[in-house]
C-alpha cells in the first residue's frame, strides 16, 4: 500500500461516507453530458452546460460526500456563486477532454493551466485525473507511467489527494472476442502498474464479476479503488457496486448511472429529474455501500 499523507488522509475522508466509503457523483463530463441533455450536442452552449452542472450540484450532488466537477465549465462558478454546500466535498477533474493516438496508444493531457496548486486555489479536496492504459503495452518505463509518477508527485507535494483513474480500451486491430477476454486482466494489471506508480486512490472499471474483483484488490495492494459507472443503468451499476464492494472495492463513483436521464434542457424539468429520479438513486447507491 502506497502510505497516505496527513493531508490526503483528510482528502480520502472528505470523499467518502459516513461508513467510510468512496462516493462521489461524476459531473465532469463535457460532450459527454451535452449529448446526454440533447440530441444535438452541438447546439448546447456552453452557459447551458454550466447551468446543468450547477443544478447537479444542487438538486443532487449536494446530497452525496462528493461531486467531481471540471474546470472549463463549472469551475469556479458553483463554488463562487455559493451552489456548492459545504458539506459536500468538490474533487477537481484535471484532465482534458479527448485523447490523442500514437503508435495506436490513447494519451490523455491536462487542461491547460492545470496544476496541483490550481486545484487548492479552486477550492479542491482531491484531484482526479484519467489515463488511459494498456498494461500489456506499456510498462513502468513507459510514457504513461511517467506521466502518472510525475503528477501523483507533485499533488502529494501540495497536499492534494490524486484520484487515479484507468480506462482500458480495444486496439486497433484487435477482435472484441479478444479484448473481451482480456479485460479482467488488463484492470488488474492496470491497477498494479498504477501503484508502482504511486498511486494512493483508484477509480477503475468494473471487471467483469467478482473474481475480477478479487484480482483486482489483490493486484492494488492495500491501495483503495472505487468502480465507475461507465455509463450503464442503475441497476446495474447497483449489482457491479455490491459484487465489487464483497471482493475488496472501496467505493464507487457514479455519474451517467445517476443522471444520464434527468437532463433536459428545461430547467424546470431538470431540477424534477433531479430530485425525483436521480437522488432516489444516489440514496440506493449509498445503502449498497455502507449496508
Amino acid at each position: 500500500m502506497n502510505q497516505l499523507t496527513t493531508m490526503e488522509r483528510r482528502g480520502l475522508s472528505a470523499i467518502s461516507t459516513p461508513g467510510g466509503r468512496m462516493l462521489i457523483v461524476a459531473a465532469d463530463q463535457r460532450n459527454g453530458m451535452k449529448a446526454a441533455m440533447s440530441d444535438a450536442p452541438g447546439s448546447v452552449s456552453t452557459a447551458e452546460l454550466a447551468a446543468a452542472k450547477a443544478d447537479l450540484v444542487r438538486y443532487l450532488a449536494n446530497n452525496a460526500p462528493a461531486i467531481l466537477l471540471d474546470p472549463e465549465v463549472a469551475l469556479p462558478a458553483v463554488v463562487d456563486d455559493g451552489v456548492l454546500i459545504r458539506g459536500t466535498s468538490l474533487v477537481v477533474g484535471m484532465d482534458a477532454s479527448g485523447f490523442e493516438t500514437v503508435d495506436g496508444l490513447r494519451y490523455t493531457r491536462l487542461v491547460p493551466g492545470m496544476t496541483a496548486r490550481r486545484v487548492r486555489e479552486l477550492g479542491g479536496d482531491a484531484a482526479k485525473m484519467l489515463w488511459y492504459l494498456r498494461p500489456d503495452k506499456q510498462d513502468a518505463g513507459s510514457r504513461v507511467a511517467a506521466e502518472m509518477r510525475e503528477l501523483i508527485e507533485a499533488c502529494t507535494a501540495e497536499g492534494v489527494l490524486l484520484i487515479v483513474e484507468l480506462l482500458t480500451y480495444r486496439l486497433e486491430g484487435e477482435t472484441e472476442h479478444e479484448y473481451a477476454a482480456a479485460f479482467a486482466g488488463l484492470v488488474a494489471d492496470g491497477a498494479r502498474l498504477a501503484r508502482e506508480c504511486g498511486a494512493k486512490v483508484l477509480k477503475l472499471q468494473f471487471p467483469g464479476g467478482a473474481e475480477g474483483c478479487a484480482a483486482v484488490t489483490a493486484a492494488a495492494g492495500g491501495v483503495p479503488w472505487a468502480v465507475l459507472s461507465a455509463g450503464v443503468d442503475h441497476e446495474t451499476f447497483l449489482t457491479q457496486v455490491a459484487t465489487a464492494m464483497a471482493n475488496g472495492a472501496g467505493g464507487a463513483m457514479a455519474g451517467r448511472s445517476l443522471w444520464k436521464d434527468s437532463l433536459s434542457v428545461s430547467p424546470d424539468v431538470r431540477r424534477d429529474y433531479l430530485t425525483k429520479r436521480a437522488l432516489p438513486r444516489l440514496y440506493e447507491l449509498a445503502a449498497v455501500l455502507d449496508g
